[in-house]
């Protein structure tokens, strides 16, 4: 095909081939493969800690609100065309790396001293437990350690009441304590697959924040003039739960008191001045809310919970606390499959059955968080810490890798849909197929 000589042709014929060699340069300078790790493994596994901070009391001796207690999940997959969920013939291990103990460990300033659980187990939470062993509300003849083996729990390994505490071994204070998941053959031994979770625990909460620095008995006092009790004179520990209910303890109803303790705590605070979530939850230190899209500074909870005085006001009309929690497509309204309808998010799962955590990350974690140990997994499969979005981080016959992975799949054709672009095992352009129809924010 000739061009026609006239000097406006001319022009507009070096325009396009300038705007061309612009767009290949872009191409070849800024659109580069992405290494997908995952590419070389048969198994895979899925970590993930069901909260994004677990609280506990800095000593056992007044008021306890909440035990030692973390959860680690977990789920096995075998890559391939399609991809399988492993729920038999593999053992799940854990272990909490540079921390073997919890029972003994103390520091003076400010005050720490967790052996108060352990000796007073029985008359707080009706169990007499070994040192370094922990509640368990799921299975009560478990009591897990600091390492042990996972159970099943239909689609995923589960470890509940890890006793962990936020010191390390060395009393270094860490708040993000590391665990590392390992996946082994069940008849020979043999290691499959191998990653590491945060394990997120803080004592950097509490009324000793604001109510006489480190003296819980305050707090106490104060409750036995309002309440006529007689907690100081008793002189035993006392759990606050007994007598407000708390979901958070496998709880059922308000307990004698006819008040959660999620309603007297916030609805007491509503009222008072200067009072924000970090002055009781952790904290300025810990700032347990990291998840790097969702907060800022001073945590950003109100977005998804609401103010104080809104949140009381919610508890009081009926929200069962740590049953209703704020939904994901109360923002990501325009996303499928995002709404889970009653189930909350760290017990919701998707795409291929995997749980929402195990994509995403914990709560208030999700990632890119600000904690670099909650972005590990991400990275080690993907190479970035985003949640996973490579198809062949699963699939063994993804076309992953970037543009260029792709040109080079299909010996130079252009990608014309979805299915060409981002994986060759399902042969269908129908978006339904894909995590939440491909709708979710590119990155």
């Amino acid at each position: 095909m000739s061009v026609p000589r006239t000097p406006a042709a001319a022009v507009l014929v070096l325009i396009l081939v300038a705007l061309l060699a612009s767009c290949q340069a872009k191409d070849d300078n800024e659109v580069t493969p992405v290494a997908i790790p995952a590419e070389a493994m048969s198994y895979i596994v899925l970590a993930w800690n069901d909260l994004g901070i677990h609280e506990i009391n800095a000593t056992y001796g007044a008021e306890v609100f909440l035990p030692p207690y973390n959860t680690l999940r977990a789920q096995v997959v075998l890559r391939g065309d399609p991809p399988q969920v492993v729920t038999t013939g593999v053992t799940l291990e854990y272990r909490l790396i540079d921390n073997t103990y919890s029972y003994g460990k103390t520091t003076a300033d400010p005050v720490r001293n967790y052996a108060g659980f352990w000796d007073h187990s029985f008359d707080l939470f009706g169990v007499a437990l070994a040192n370094d062993t922990g509640l368990n509300l799921v299975d009560p003849g478990v009591h897990n350690g600091l390492t042990g083996t996972m159970l099943l729990k239909g689609d995923h390994f589960q470890a509940d009441g890890i006793p962990v505490v936020p010191l390390k071994d060395d009393l270094t204070w860490e708040p993000y304590q590391v665990a590392e998941v390992t996946v082994r053959d069940a008849s020979t031994g043999d290691v499959l697959a191998r990653t590491r979770a945060t394990v997120p625990v803080s004592d950097e909460w509490g009324c000793a924040t604001c109510h006489n620095g480190d003296d819980a008995e305050s707090v106490l006092a104060t409750h036995d003039e309002a309440e006529e009790t007689t907690f100081v004179a008793d002189g035993v520990p006392v759990l606050c739960a007994d007598c407000h209910g708390d979901p958070a303890l496998g709880q059922t109803g308000e307990g004698t008191s006819e008040f959660y303790l999620s309603k007297a705590i916030h609805g007491f605070h509503a009222t008072q001045s200067g009072i924000t979530c970090y002055s009781c939850h952790p904290g300025t230190k810990t700032a347990f809310h990291r998840s790097t899209a969702h907060t800022d500074d001073n945590g950003n909870c109100t977005n998804c919970h609401g103010s104080i005085s809104t949140l009381t006001t919610m508890i009081y009309a009926g929200r069962v606390p740590w049953v209703g929690e704020p939904a994901c497509s109360n923002c990501h309204t325009f996303v499928a499959e995002v709404s889970t309808g009653d189930t909350l998010y760290r017990n919701s799962a998707g795409h291929g059955g995997l749980a929402c955590p195990a994509c995403h990350g914990s709560p208030h974690a999700q990632v890119p968080s600000n904690e670099a140990s909650d972005n590990y997994m991400f990275e080690q499969y993907q190479t970035k810490a985003l949640p996973l979005g490579s198809c062949l981080v699963c699939h063994s016959s993804s076309k992953g890798g970037g543009l260029n992975g792709i040109v080079s799949a299909h010996g130079g054709t252009q990608p014309t849909s979805c299915r060409v672009c981002h994986t060759g095992s399902i042969t269908t352009n129908n978006p339904a197929q894909y995590p939440h129809k491909f709708q979710g924010r590119k990155r």
